[in-house]
């Protein structure tokens, strides 16, 4: 399969669940600043390592030795419990010839199917905005309040589809539906009330 076939698959697209955060709040805020933090499962680190696949940052995002990954909140818009949160830097995946960035992630819960997407550059060619992971609420926990929206605990696991196209573009058979990718807590810290 060549990379247009795997990136086909990228983009057929998966059934995500994110966060609807039930609160009363009737304003819309702007946010300012704030970071989402995704502290990277084990399992994913350790997938990585074992088929020499090298994350990496794409500024102004961050990612730790200890696998904690940070991208700054830009803007959006906040009317819970509806939001779009805009991120900017990203990740990427490089192992050989192959290098996969994922970028400019957005969080979407204003429509009926709400998605996290991403920018998808392979190789060096654009292939859009595509939905990336499936996110367990599990454990999810929401704040309103002290200056702060907070959205924390969402696990983020990897789509079918994305799980399809790593391996053909990687040339593995390692990624799997479900596999953790890890945990991300949302922080809010400075936002203007519209």
């Amino acid at each position: 399969m060549n990379l247009k076939q795997s990136i086909g698959i990228l983009l057929l697209g998966s059934a995500l669940t994110l966060p609807t955060i039930t609160a009363t709040a009737a304003e819309t805020y702007i946010p300012l600043a704030g970071q989402t933090r995704v502290t990277l499962s084990s399992e994913l680190v350790l997938a990585l390592e074992s088929l020499n696949v090298r994350p990496g940052a794409i500024k102004p995002a961050t990612l730790r030795a200890s696998g904690v990954a940070s991208f700054p909140v830009t803007t959006g818009a906040i009317q819970l419990p509806s939001a779009e949160v805009d991120h900017s830097g990203g990740l990427s995946l490089t192992a050989g010839g192959t290098r996969i960035i994922l970028s400019s992630f957005i969080i979407d819960t204003t429509q009926e199917s709400p998605v996290l997407t991403g920018l998808v550059i392979a190789n060096g060619s654009l292939i859009g905005r595509v939905p990336l992971f499936d996110l367990d609420l599990g454990g999810l926990g929401a704040d309103l309040g002290k200056g702060r929206i907070r959205v924390n605990n969402v696990g983020l696991t990897l789509t079918a589809a994305a799980a399809d196209a790593l391996n053909n573009l990687f040339s593995v058979e390692a990624f799997k539906e479900g596999i953790p990718i890890g945990t991300a807590n949302v922080t809010i810290n400075r936002f203007q009330k519209q």
